[in-house]
């Protein structure tokens, strides 16, 4: 009697057409055929070789027989494809990109498109089946609480959409598929006019005033030089208009105190290094002064874990040093108590119910220098982003980018020279006037109306 040891690993069946094999570790064997243009493969679930060997033959016929009525679709897979554009995609962005924005393509697609799209041959995904994926995106999940769909975010889906058409290009390129399927939301109404959310100027002047009391008085002893690090934060970046992940890259090296030759003023020329590579800014002249606390205010050269740049309360002051050139303007700076201040000014959210971060210190230069007249190229420029992007999230809701002046405008009407010898048009009578003639004359018909 055979054992399961001395039993061959592999049959080939059908010639050749059908294989019958065991995995290392494996007590089960497996088949794998190719038809209709790619390879498939099962498991038996049987450790017997005879009864591998039926089953095996019957999952080879069913195949035959899907392939025969049509329902057997051939072609590359979707996983496949998207397999490829990983790896293409990491290496030809490698120094380009931030690894992060990287790994979200394979996020999205381990999480959310493989799952659906995955096993589906790339040649058969249409502009439908784009669609019935928004549909399955926006009704899977459901709110345990409320049992209503929990809908994606529109940005969300927008970029789950991106990678899937990284993949069809892909796809394409590798001679795939002939074309890309129309991937955009066929019932797209035309989008309201938005805006981020920023600071009006009694807002604004309402939470500097919070920074600066809270600066003054901290909850705490020892949050003093992280209030007094905020109230500069919050001025600095009003003034400059900079990213947050712009200025939590910022060195003191990366600033210079100059004087305007334009404006005989005095400002910050500032070399960023952010979201779009490495671009300069130039500040307004309010910004001097937070910068010159920033460079005056001492720190310890290293801080412990979940300490504060100031030290212990035992610390001596000759313990603490200015900050050097190549030293951050802004350490930790998740850790900054913006939110709490923004709470307790019930700032937190605007008029459309937009949440506000640091980001919206950055909106708020921009309304304000559109607020001021200045131009739209110029602003762009200096904030390293595009007009268009100024004009649909910022211009479109600034009430003073409308031109009075431009658009009450009425056409001077000047009255034409009459004709010389035209008679002058006479003016009829009023009917009160008339009627009273025609008693006086006699009526209507030449008599007195009443006798005399």
């Amino acid at each position: 009697m055979k054992t399961a040891l001395h039993q061959p690993a592999s049959f080939d069946l059908l010639g050749g057409k059908l294989h019958v094999y065991r995995r290392e570790n494996s007590r089960f064997f497996q088949c794998s055929t190719y038809l209709a243009g790619r390879n498939h493969r099962a498991t038996t679930k049987h450790h017997d070789p005879e009864r591998a060997i039926e089953a095996a033959e019957e999952w080879y016929l069913s195949l035959k027989v899907k392939h025969r009525s049509g329902e057997l679709k051939g072609g590359k897979l979707f996983q496949d494809a998207a397999t490829k554009f990983e790896g293409e995609y990491a290496a030809l962005v490698a120094g380009e990109r931030n690894p992060e924005y990287v790994k979200g393509h394979s996020l999205k697609l381990r999480v959310h498109l493989l799952p659906f799209f995955g096993e589906m041959p790339v040649a058969e995904i249409t502009d439908q089946t784009v669609q019935d994926y928004r549909v399955h995106r926006m009704t899977s999940r459901k709110d345990a609480k409320t049992g209503q769909p929990k809908r994606p975010s529109r940005s969300t889906l927008h970029q789950e959409i991106i990678t899937l058409r990284h993949v069809l290009k892909t796809a394409r390129r590798l001679g795939w598929i002939k074309f890309i399927p129309d991937v955009s939301s066929p019932y797209k109404a035309n989008g309201k006019v938005t805006h981020r959310a920023w600071f009006s100027l009694p807002e604004y002047n309402s939470l500097v005033e919070a920074t600066r009391k809270r600066a003054e008085e901290p909850p705490k002893k020892r949050w003093k030089w992280e209030c007094e690090q905020l109230h500069d934060f919050v001025l600095f970046m009003a003034n400059t208009g900079l990213r947050p992940d712009e200025a939590a890259r910022l060195e003191f090296r990366d600033v210079e105190i100059v004087k305007d030759p334009a404006t005989k003023e005095t400002i910050l020329e500032i070399a960023v290094r952010g979201k779009r590579g490495t671009g300069y800014c130039k500040s307004m002249p309010m910004a001097v002064f937070p910068f010159q606390r920033l460079q005056a205010r001492k720190r310890v050269a290293e801080r412990k874990e979940r300490g504060s740049w100031a030290g212990s309360t035992k610390i001596n002051e000759s313990q603490l040093s200015p900050p050097q050139p190549t030293d951050l303007i802004f350490p930790d700076l998740r850790h900054h108590h913006l939110n709490a201040v923004l709470d307790e000014t019930k700032l937190k959210f605007d008029r459309e119910g937009l949440r506000r971060s640091a980001y919206s210190l950055r909106h708020t230069y921009i309304c304000f220098r559109l607020m001021e007249g200045a131009d739209i190229y110029q602003i762009a420029k200096n904030c390293r982003t595009s007009v268009e992007m100024i004009e649909k999230f910022y211009a479109a809701h600034i009430k003073n980018m409308i031109d009075t002046a431009a658009v009450n405008v009425m056409k001077k009407r000047s009255k034409e020279p009459r004709p010389e010898g035209a008679a002058k048009a006479e003016r009829p009578e009023p009917k009160r006037e008339a009627k009273a003639k025609r008693r006086k004359t006699g009526g209507k018909y030449g008599k007195p109306a009443f006798p005399q």
